[in-house]
């Protein structure tokens, strides 16, 4: 059985969430679906109205969080997704709100 902890297992993915993301629980709602899920990274506001967000994890567990984003919770309208892969050594410990 392959470690999902070992490096060379882990996808890191840099998002962009475009629409009516902010005032309605999103990075909230993001944190606590990436703890369900077991990804780490990050989620914060942007001063443009977007929310971006850092998603480390098994290719298959990035593959659901991203699916989710794509959504979010109830409230939110979502419109865009813009991801690129980010190729870093960091590994983070945890999915935080920023």
């Amino acid at each position: 059985m392959q470690d999902p902890h070992n490096p060379a297992h882990l996808e890191t993915i840099h998002a962009t969430i475009s629409g009516v993301v902010q005032g309605v629980g999103y990075r909230h709602a993001t944190v606590r679906r990436a703890h369900m899920l077991g990804v780490r990274g990050w989620v914060q506001n942007m001063e443009d109205g977007t929310v971006e967000a850092l998603v480390q994890g098994t290719p298959d567990q990035v593959d659901h969080m991203l699916e989710w984003l794509r959504r979010g919770p109830p409230g939110a309208i979502v419109t865009e997704v813009v991801t690129r892969r980010e190729y870093t050594d960091k590994r983070y410990k945890r999915f935080e709100q920023l």
